[in-house]
């Protein structure tokens, strides 16, 4: 029998309230926690469990719940009905609040909005305005001595463990521009990384201190680049090397949809690089390893790449090209899955870096929308989740081997929002060898969805070539509703204006207008061919359909172009490449569009 760490609990956010589920003698499957005092708000925003998993808090709409996780025990109720965001310090001893400020007729200058409160007693020790809703996290040090607050352009460092405490700050760095900080998880005294965006003429900046020399002449590492309106700053988890994620939303070159990207590496010894990508197109996910020596990018146009980076940022190893867009390592690094969700299919590849790099499980995921390993290395959970998807929602958990081991799908009355892992202290789980054995799972009770194409009740028992939905004698039209000989009215003009242009250029060609037996609009060459722009087009295109009615055929022609631009999309989205929801949207109305021009196409 498994030990009770050996599959931790799992806390469940949803639109009825917040809930824990566990193993029952520690076997599969989960249910229901008794034991824990269930909050059947349906106004639950936010859940939160500390690193060192000692605390469990949500906010209900009513207030912020800390709970004790040692016996599940509710031991404070925070002031805090609008909470928006949780955060816990690095050792649990300071729960952090954030909720969308506001002002209002009666406080026009606002009020605070982030707050600091002590967990072992539930008092405010802190707070302020804090505008911004990215990025809004203060930055503390591993030990929680030191805690740094980004305002404007400034950051401000309180020595809490001083007499100052949270009272008032002891040093300051910025005070310019707008910016961000990162604090490094290191031990001693911390690293942390300071980014200033550039202005015209003027490149981004990033460098690295070491508290509390934060003189401009004593940065560790620096480095500077232009293209880079924003930056998401990761730390290894040793505290010693910093990626740098730069974009910009518009690229200035026009040589990609998706705006400029660039990846640099910077290191507290100095050190600072480019990491060179392989593959033109965008970043799709950048994370370390909790080993701290390495790191692995998923980039380029879809199929993506997959490539191991070492920390001289030379490429070590190549996952290949697939459909992904995802990155999760498992607490230990010694397994990584390689996933493709939002626009992809939900492929997960499950690869394990020993000294033989090598895919040991493939499974299917799909329509997740969220994943999170185990603390103990092992098992991982999956789990779809509003307001991304609405439907269908539920979790599931698996094994790294790829078999499910549990499943459960959530009430269709209800919203599943969130599911997470209880956390525990470090060291409580050890790293087990990785075996090619597969495990014993169960079988999914969710549909599979069928890969075969789609055919009418006409074409149904015909061979596959037998039958042409959209058949015309002389050509084919690609667009879904388009009614047998009828074509496309743009590419009709573009194939008028390109024969009227060849007869313009032909040598010894003459327009005449009004002459007995040619109506207007015919041409005549030498040979006394007369050829009217209608009989062309007919014979170029076959007999195009009209209503007789103008205003309906241009009504016809927009559905038309609405549908072309459809089938291009769902050409991309099938290569697997990444669509926005505005895209979604429109092929998601191709039914509707189909049925309105097949409407409209009717002849009485």
């Amino acid at each position: 029998m498994a030990s009770a760490e050996e599959f931790p609990a799992l806390a469940i956010r949803s639109s009825v309230g917040v809930e824990l589920w566990a193993t029952s003698k520690n076997e599969f499957p989960y249910v229901p926690y008794e034991k824990f005092p269930r909050d059947d708000s349906k106004h639950c925003r936010a859940l939160e469990y500390s690193p060192d998993g000692r605390f469990l808090a949500w906010g209900n709409g009513a207030k912020v719940q800390l709970c004790r996780t040692s016996d599940w025990e509710v031991i404070a109720s925070l002031p805090r009905p609008k909470a928006f965001y949780l955060k816990f310090s690095p050792r649990g001893k300071y729960l952090m609040t954030w909720e969308i400020y506001a002002i209002t007729k009666d406080n026009p200058e606002g009020s605070p909005n982030l707050y600091v409160y002590s967990t072992e007693t539930g008092e405010e020790v802190y707070s302020t305005v804090q505008k911004k809703q990215a990025d809004w996290e203060p930055g503390w040090s591993s030990d929680e001595s030191i805690f740094a607050v980004m305002l404007g352009g400034e950051v401000l460092f309180y020595e809490v463990n001083g007499p100052e405490g949270f009272r008032s700050s002891t040093r300051k760095l910025g005070g310019g521009r707008n910016g961000c900080i990162s604090v490094a998880p290191n031990t001693g005294q911390p690293y942390l990384a300071f980014y200033v965006p550039g202005t015209k003429g003027s490149p981004s900046m990033c460098k690295i201190y070491q508290y509390p020399t934060l003189s401009p002449t004593q940065a560790i590492s620096s480095k500077s680049f232009f293209q880079a309106d924003k930056v998401e700053m990761m730390w290894n988890k040793r505290g010693t090397g910093l990626l740098l994620l730069t974009s910009t939303d518009v690229d200035q070159t026009n040589a990609s949809y998706y705006g400029k990207q660039a990846l640099h590496f910077m290191s507290t010894k100095g050190d600072s690089f480019a990491v060179q990508l392989s593959k033109e197109g965008p970043i799709h996910a950048v994370s370390w390893s909790p080993k701290s020596t390495e790191f692995i990018v998923v980039y380029g146009f879809m199929p993506s790449k997959a490539t191991l980076f070492n920390l001289k940022c030379d490429a070590v190893f190549e996952f290949g090209e697939s459909p992904r867009n995802s990155i999760y390592f498992n607490d230990f690094g010694n397994l990584v899955l390689l996933a493709g969700f939002g626009n992809l299919r939900g492929n997960v590849e499950c690869w394990h870096l020993g000294k033989e790099r090598k895919c040991i499980s493939t499974l299917q995921a799909p329509d997740s929308t969220l994943l999170e390993w185990n603390p103990n290395g092992e098992i991982f959970m999956t789990a779809t989740t509003a307001p991304r998807l609405r439907q269908s929602n539920g979790f599931k958990v698996w094994h790294y081997t790829g078999a499910l081991l549990h499943e459960t799908m959530w009430p269709k009355e209800q919203e599943l929002l969130e599911v997470r892992w209880q956390k525990f202290h470090h060291g409580v789980f050890k790293e087990k060898p990785v075996t090619g054995e597969k495990v014993v799972g169960i079988q999914s009770a969710q549909p599979q969805a069928s890969a075969q194409v789609y055919r009418p009740p006409a074409a149904r028992g015909l061979p596959m070539k037998a039958f042409d939905l959209y058949s015309d004698s002389v050509s084919r039209s690609t667009i879904p509703g388009l009614p047998p000989g009828m074509m496309a009215k743009n590419e009709n003009k573009k194939k008028r204006t390109n024969a009227k242009a060849q007869h313009k250029q032909r040598p010894g060609q003459q327009k005449t207008e009004g002459r007995k037996g040619q109506g207007e609009g015919t041409t005549a060459d030498n040979s006394g061919q007369v050829t009217q722009d209608g009989d062309h087009e007919r014979r170029s295109n076959g007999h195009r359909f009209t209503t007789g009615d103008p205003q309906k055929d241009r009504k016809i022609q927009k559905i038309q172009k609405k549908l072309y631009d459809i089938t291009k999309l769902k050409e991309k989205k099938k290569s697997g490449e990444a669509l926005k929801d505005t895209q979604l949207a429109k092929i998601d109305s191709e039914a509707s569009l189909i049925k309105e021009l097949q409407s409209l196409t009717i002849v009485a």
